[in-house]
């Protein structure tokens, strides 16, 4: 008997064993296969350009990346990161992440080409701000700003040192997020001294960005003299890039609509509310609602979108986990995904989440930004079952 049960109790072990190596070998090969982000849904082509700025106030520099709508061009596509960058990355995620978890960014495909012509299909465009949450790299929405960009809007975006996960400066020098600069485990604590911090250090960065927007519009030469249309300005955020898009929007009188993505808010907006149109896009935590920290965020986020003015909207899709808006989504290890779906854990497929994503945030600005008509936000809820809509026009 004891036999039959020490056989038995090696027998699962080595089952175990066995698929726990098939489970890496998988992620191992996921790691460098090719893949192909969604393809943008508008009928234009994509261009992108990554410039260095100095911010004038602190000295330090920023990488700002810009998709616009292009005219067609047969120019290669370009990398998903440049070179210097992709290399940062690799060199600070530890072994796992680099060899199994995370897919080499150098097999990833967009669909911009770098510095291309900006398309003459429109003297201007319409300008959204685009900002990642924690350390994330603006890079990591990708999908969201080429979409985005295909429908005739222009798309900007930056990382800081000390801020980003990683930042390559224009001298090649590497700066990694300072410890200090931690934001992730605030969990709503508008209190949190360091979410007050380096939310105003972003908050600072956003405004020279938008500054030199401006100029590079107002500039008599230049790839976007006179083509962008900064009286159409939009923010918009995940994480805590969605407490940076409402709290801008709070702040400068230039933006006219902001999108919160899964983010909590932080900052003077959670008291003064927010007088522009803004939308929450949020993944679904149905069962984080047992949690008494969970139901103090949700009611933070309602007393703002109860204040809002209209056009507004508040939009859950089920199913949806706190990354389904981002490139990773479909990035990382589609073998462990699989495995947290099996758990109940993010059942949404992935390229399924990123295109709901792109249309809600396309719809949202259509409306606030171009004028398109607010009905348009009811149709989420009729292209997409796994959408929950709640909206009021004009």
């Amino acid at each position: 008997m004891l036999v039959r049960l020490v056989k038995f109790i090696v027998a699962i072990l080595s089952c175990g064993i066995l698929a726990i190596c098939l489970l890496l070998l998988a992620m191992w090969w996921e790691h460098r296969a090719p893949a192909t982000l969604p393809a943008p849904t508008g009928s234009l082509s994509v261009g992108r350009t990554l410039m260095t700025l100095t911010n004038p106030n602190g000295g330090e520099e920023l990488a700002v990346w810009i998709w616009y709508p292009a005219d067609p061009s047969e120019q290669p596509t370009a990398d998903y990161l440049p070179g210097s960058w992709r290399e940062a990355v690799r060199a600070r995620q530890n072994t796992f992440m680099r060899s199994f978890f995370k897919r080499d960014p150098a097999v990833v495909r967009a669909h911009s080409r770098a510095d291309v012509p900006i398309a003459s299909a429109h003297r201007a465009y319409p300008v959204v701000l685009l900002r990642p949450g924690g350390s994330a790299l603006t890079t990591d929405f990708t999908t969201l700003a080429e979409d985005l960009a295909s429908h005739g809007y222009v798309v900007a975006g930056f990382d800081a040192p000390a801020l980003s996960f990683v930042f390559v400066g224009s001298n090649g020098r590497v700066t990694a997020r300072a410890p200090g600069n931690t934001v992730e485990n605030a969990n709503g604590n508008l209190e949190d001294p360091v979410v007050t911090r380096v939310l105003a250090m972003w908050l600072v960065d956003v405004k020279v960005v938008i500054d030199k927007l401006q100029q590079l519009s107002d500039a008599p030469a230049g790839m976007f003299a006179g083509r962008l249309d900064l009286a159409r300005l939009g923010a918009a955020g995940h994480s805590f890039g969605g407490a940076q898009a409402l709290q801008f929007c709070h702040d400068d009188g230039r933006c006219r609509a902001a999108i919160d993505i899964d983010g909590i808010p932080f900052g003077s907006v959670v008291i003064d509310g927010l007088r522009k149109p803004a939308m929450f896009l949020l993944s679904d935590h149905s069962r984080e609602m047992a949690d008494p920290e969970s139901q103090k965020v949700a009611g933070m986020i309602r007393s703002i979108y109860d204040r809002l003015p209209m056009p507004r909207a508040y939009a859950t899709i089920r199913t949806a986990n706190h990354f389904s808006f981002a490139d990773q989504i479909l990035l990382n290890s589609q073998a462990a995904v699989a495995l947290l779906r099996f758990a109940g854990l993010g059942a949404l497929d992935a390229r399924r989440g990123l295109a709901i994503s792109a249309d809600c945030v396309r719809t949202f600005f259509d409306v606030t930004l171009n004028g398109a008509s607010p009905a348009m936000l009811k149709q989420l809820s009729e292209r997409y079952p796994e959408v929950a809509v709640e909206h009021d026009g004009t």
